[in-house]
């Protein structure tokens, strides 16, 4: 893919604001650039040295558009690689759209979604697995993944990958220039090195694959569904939780009838809270339908909060047992919490009481009172603790994204079938077969091994001016 046109677009958000900048990036961004543009000091902007700013005017003929800074940044010191010219004028949309069909009247075309960062990729500035953590950076919305994307795009997930791929190429070669002397039946690869590589590059896959589970949650936020009996005070723990009025809080049975949602960041973690319709047999068709989408909602979440009425848990605690236990039985993978609420009804030695019933279901527990937020911090602390932070406290790589993570899972597969034909004394030439597949793997993640349609799958997610 070899792009010679000039392309532009709104490099900021759509709407009015303070200011907005329109980027051009190609062969001719500069020489349109000095067609529309008229410094305050007279220089010829296609005479001047590139990262520099320049005040001036965008004109047409003798109408004026706006008083504007015009940024040039020739190639290849740019982002694209091309030259690339971005106007900040001030922020009407009519400005805006008053410029952009100016400079698509002098020969640009409107760029498509994230053409800007597919010709920083093509022309080398950035690989393919860095180009994708643009997107994760601009769509990041807590700590957590704005680390992991910075992470990404400064190179350390596909710098890890390059230097396996290299190690394993060397290999390669040498197993390949075994075929050239079959006849002789020689061995230019050392065995018993070529199997330590083998054992760490299985190593690093596996680590890579396995943060995955990390990386996904971390990304797209953890989904915690709050369930239980009607007018246990679900929707007043969300409201605690997100410390606003989001639920509809009643002392009527079944107020919630559908689910509600919203995203909560703790220490840098974005979870999705769903409060769901109270669980309880019901003639009312509506509630009937809510209490159908909760329990879908349990099958989503990755962690469930399973609220009970103190009081109502004294009378009725070994009913409540058995239900704690059906739960636990029929989701066992799903970490479970028992929150106990309205405490602040009962007395401390009924809490004494309450702690030493749930002990015996050996799941987590928490005593809270929604209402007056106590335990709230608790419960938080609790839910942190499901999620395996140490490998981003420590900067280590972690998969984000689900290309990566089944391009690692095909090379995986590919090494230990190596490792396999290594241990079978294969011949040299079946060998290189799976080798072949492993840097093929490994190369559709740094983008050495790429294709249209690939390449359109992946920017086709990036907005318009990125």
């Amino acid at each position: 893919m070899i792009y010679t046109d000039t392309i532009v677009a709104l490099a900021t958000s759509s709407g009015a604001g303070a200011v907005a900048i329109i980027r051009m990036s190609g062969n001719d961004a500069i020489t349109i650039a000095s067609q529309v543009f008229q410094s305050v000091s007279g220089k010829d902007l296609s005479q001047q040295k590139t990262h520099t700013i320049h005040l001036g005017t965008i004109i047409e003929d003798t109408k004026v558009y706006d008083q504007v800074l015009v940024s040039i940044f020739k190639n290849p010191n740019s982002y694209t690689g091309e030259h690339v010219i971005e106007i900040s004028c001030h922020g009407s949309t009519y400005i805006q759209q008053q410029i952009i069909q100016l400079l698509l009247r002098k020969g640009c075309r409107m760029a498509q979604a994230g053409e800007f960062t597919l010709r920083a990729f093509l022309n080398g500035k950035l690989d393919l697995s860095q180009a994708e953590a643009v997107a994760d950076l601009i769509s990041s919305d807590n700590e957590a993944s704005h680390q992991i994307a910075m992470q990404q795009m400064r190179g350390g997930f596909s710098d890890e990958i390059a230097k396996l791929r290299e190690e394993l190429l060397n290999f390669a070669s040498l197993i390949e220039l075994e075929l050239d002397f079959a006849e002789e039946d020689v061995e230019f690869a050392d065995r018993t090195q070529f199997y330590e590589l083998l054992n760490r590059i299985e190593f690093v896959l596996k680590r890579l694959i396995d943060s995955f589970a990390v990386g996904n949650v971390i990304k797209n936020g953890i989904p915690v569904a709050i369930v239980g009996e009607p007018n246990v005070g679900k929707s007043t723990l969300l409201n605690a939780l997100l410390n606003e009025e989001r639920a509809i809080v009643s002392d009527i049975a079944g107020t919630t009838r559908d689910t509600i949602e919203d995203e909560l960041v703790i220490d840098g973690i974005g979870f999705r809270f769903i409060d769901t319709a109270g669980i309880r047999e019901t003639i009312d068709v509506v509630e009937s339908i809510g209490i159908k989408k909760t329990f879908e909602k349990i099958e989503q979440a990755q962690v469930v909060l399973y609220l009970f009425e103190s009081i109502k848990f004294q009378v009725s605690g070994l009913e409540y047992v058995n239900e704690i236990e059906k739960v636990k039985n029929k989701y066992p993978l799903k970490p479970l919490v028992v929150v106990v609420n309205k405490v602040d009804l009962i007395s401390s030695e009924q809490k004494l009481e309450l702690l030493k019933q749930l002990e015996t279901l050996n799941v987590k527990q928490i005593l809270l009172s929604a209402k007056n937020k106590e335990g709230i911090d608790e419960l938080k602390n609790q839910l942190l603790s499901f999620v395996n932070t140490g490998a981003l406290r420590n900067n280590e790589t972690i998969v984000t994204n689900t290309r990566h993570y089944d391009s690692l899972l095909k090379a995986l597969e590919e090494i230990q079938k190596v490792k396999f034909g290594l241990n079978s004394n294969l011949p040299s030439d079946l060998m290189a077969i799976d080798i072949r597949q492993a840097l093929y793997y490994f190369g559709e993640i740094t983008g050495e091994v790429t294709n249209d349609e690939l390449l359109g799958n992946i920017f086709a997610n990036f907005c318009i001016g990125k």
